[in-house]
């Protein structure tokens, strides 16, 4: 085997490697918590233990590389949607995106949501997260769709505020999320409404409390 053939047979393990370790992470802290040993990940994923420290240094870079997936396909969204014609229906899209992915990943996201927070990879994510959000939703303003002093910073806490307003149904009634988007849409676009109180900042704090 030549020097570059195994180069990039090297590269395709290690592609395939922390894509099982991600994927046998994500399971097991939404199983079981954020106490999950990085042994145990290793024996899920089928992988020796000290492959998973030549991917991910400790475990709060293990849960920031999870958090970090469902951040980029968010902001990846909302980038191809800048380019939609129809600025209204591409922040609806963007908005039922969002909540859909929490819906569909929220015993990891109620588990490891906060901790990763705490990365400062995350951290920069988000706020990348919300300039992207920000334009799509100037868009959307200066088309009438939503109200004038609705910001992305806005449209992206709405994401998670829906998906906690419907978590208690889920188990349940797992579309339930739907009908808090539709009232949070209504609510962006209420022609002749009252001013909005002050606006919250457009980057995370440097650290992130945890909740009481």
């Amino acid at each position: 085997m030549t020097g570059t053939a195994a180069g990039a047979g090297q590269r395709a393990d290690m592609v395939r490697n922390r894509r099982l370790l991600l994927g046998a992470a994500t399971a097991a802290f939404a199983e079981r918590g954020v106490e999950v040993s990085m042994g145990e990940i290793a024996q899920r994923a089928g992988l020796a233990k000290g492959t998973v420290f030549r991917h991910f240094a400790s475990k709060e870079d293990l849960l920031a590389a999870i958090m970090l997936q469902l951040l980029d396909r968010l902001t990846s969204t909302a980038d191809r949607l800048l380019h939609a014609d129809d600025a209204a229906a591409a922040l609806r899209e963007f908005m039922t995106t969002g909540v859909e992915a929490l819906a569909a990943d929220r015993a990891f996201c109620e588990v490891v949501g906060r901790p990763s927070l705490q990365h400062p990879e995350v951290r920069a994510a988000i706020n990348h997260l919300c300039d992207v959000a920000e334009a799509l939703t100037a868009r959307a303003r200066e088309r009438g769709a939503v109200r004038d002093d609705v910001t992305g910073t806005d449209v992206v806490l709405l994401l998670g505020g829906i998906h906690q307003t419907a978590a208690p149904l889920l188990a349940a009634q797992p579309q339930a999320w739907r009908r808090y988007l539709e009232l949070a849409l209504d609510g962006l676009h209420v022609p002749n409404a009252g001013a909005l109180p002050e606006q919250p900042p457009c980057r995370l704090p440097r650290h992130v409390p945890e909740s009481t």
